[in-house]
């Protein structure tokens, strides 16, 4: 039987995107998409609680987390777009069904395989009492939404304000990193995943790849590379620009002063300065310009795009 929700969660979350993707389809109306996406993960949260219904206080902290960041990110990002008026990752979709559903599909993916901790945790029969992993795990969870949140919101601001118009964001977060989102997304799962542990065992331990998974996509696939890419088209050519580049973090928070001052083997090894987030250094670089982002850019470039 599906003692770990898994069959169950993955039926749900196919169905519930499959309602969104025939309005989407029908009305050609791409805005829920994101708020699909996060909304989903709360769905899932909360049915696993409520149908074990063992509610230990873990269950109960991991499965509200959940609830917060779903929220969060799903009202931030349907604002965005009512106010931004478009979607322009659907611009070649909204007339090819086969590559709307591709979307749906990978987007269902997403939620499904970075739920698998919340799910597994949920499903337990085990509650053994407040260790240090969920304390350090809590920990990292509320730095990395902070993060997150003032992040977004520092973004938003920038852009939104006429005088910076064609400028890149260096403000706030921004200053010391080229994408504390990212940053702080990555932590707070990582965080969740730590907080789980203390039930897992045996095959359990395989709820690690929905961390590894969001790390992966940000990292190498929808993230990272298509914003520097994209950062790179627009501003290659400004010397300010580059000596931003060049001095601030891709990821982790750090001083300008402390990261720029760094040997290049050393960003690239300990903190993710890779080949492919340059495109005047890398054979990617036409993979990686606008044609790209035609393709499916993965749930979390819409943080930043």
């Amino acid at each position: 039987m599906d003692s770990h929700f898994l069959g169950l969660t993955a039926i749900v979350t196919l169905g519930y995107q499959l309602i969104f993707f025939i309005i989407t389809a029908l009305l050609r109306f791409d805005k829920v998409t994101d708020f699909a996406g996060s909304t989903n993960f709360i769905v899932l949260a909360i049915l696993t609680l409520v149908l074990k219904g063992s509610w230990y206080f873990r269950q109960v902290v991991l499965s509200l987390f959940v609830v917060i960041w779903g929220l969060r990110l799903g009202l931030f990002l349907l604002m965005r777009i009512l106010q931004w008026g478009e979607d322009r990752r659907f611009d070649d979709k909204r007339d090819n069904l086969g590559k709307l559903a591709i979307f749906w599909i990978l987007q269902s993916i997403w939620v499904w395989t970075v739920s698998l901790p919340v799910t597994v945790v949920n499903a337990s029969d085990k509650g053994p009492s407040v260790q240090a992993q969920d304390i350090i795990g809590w920990i990292m969870w509320i730095i990395g939404i902070l993060v997150e949140i003032t992040a977004d919101q520092q973004k938003l601001a920038f852009k939104n304000s006429p005088e910076n118009r064609g400028k890149w964001c260096s403000v706030g977060l921004w200053k010391y990193s080229r994408h504390p989102n990212y940053f702080g997304e990555i932590l707070l799962w990582w965080g969740f995943f730590l907080a789980s542990t203390p039930v897992l065992e045996g095959a359990e331990w395989l709820v690690m790849f929905g961390p590894v998974f969001i790390t992966l996509l940000l990292l190498f696939v929808s993230g990272i590379p298509l914003l520097e890419a994209s950062a790179d088209k627009k501003f290659g050519n400004v010397a300010a620009y580059r000596s931003y580049k060049r001095k601030t973090s891709p990821l982790i928070l750090l001083p300008p002063g402390m990261y720029g001052s760094l040997p290049q083997w050393l960003k690239g090894i300990l903190l993710f300065e890779f080949p492919l987030y340059s495109s005047q250094s890398s054979p990617r670089r036409a993979k990686l310009t606008k044609p790209a982002r035609k393709q499916w850019n993965g749930p979390k470039d819409k943080l930043t795009a």
